[in-house]
């Protein structure tokens, strides 16, 4: 059954994944915010993780046979780690999107990536030596692309958060969420 609410969604979040092959400075991309809007507004946990990951693992595909090459494979499994706690960020959201909220949680989702990620580069890296003073340098290293991130996030969420808003106040019908099909009369 077509489910208007659910088609919206899906298609916002594949735009948003569309977005990742538009040049942009490195991390500035809108995986943050597609993670953390598809966990508040999926009512289905399994759809709320599944659609914004797909988006994201379509897309990864898409830039590592057209751009990167098989190089990164390995960074990038351990992203979709990260990812999927952004999407149970996103939904602390549900039924309690404010812009204050979503600010907290677009700040929250990329502090939480920075510290994890550069930690599991550093944690099996050859690079940075395996001591506190290893893993202050792949933190410092990474600051650049974490701000990129943190902006990218804003940003994405703005526009996803907003528009989707913006689009229920147009069609009530995306406003609520449907679980289960109407009766048939």
């Amino acid at each position: 059954m077509f489910n208007p609410r659910a088609m919206s969604l899906v298609a916002m979040i594949a735009c948003a994944a569309a977005a990742r092959v538009i040049p942009h400075p490195w991390n500035f991309t809108p995986i943050g915010a597609m993670c953390l809007f598809g966990g508040a507004y999926f009512l289905r946990a399994w759809a709320a993780f599944l659609v914004p990951l797909a988006a994201l693992f379509i897309s990864d595909v898409v830039l590592y046979l057209v751009l990167y090459g098989n190089q990164g494979w390995g960074v990038t499994t351990m992203k979709y780690h990260f990812f999927a706690l952004t999407v149970l960020i996103g939904m602390t959201l549900r039924n309690r999107v404010t812009f204050g909220r979503v600010t907290a949680a677009a700040i929250g989702a990329s502090v939480m990536f920075f510290l994890l990620s550069n930690f599991h580069v550093w944690l099996g890296s050859t690079r940075y030596p395996q001591a506190p003073a290893g893993l202050l340098a792949c933190y410092v290293a990474a600051l650049p692309f974490a701000m990129n991130m943190l902006a990218g996030n804003l940003v994405y969420c703005g526009v996803m958060f907003g528009g989707w808003e913006l689009l229920a106040r147009r069609w009530p019908a995306l406003a609520t969420p449907a679980l289960v099909p109407a009766p048939v009369k």
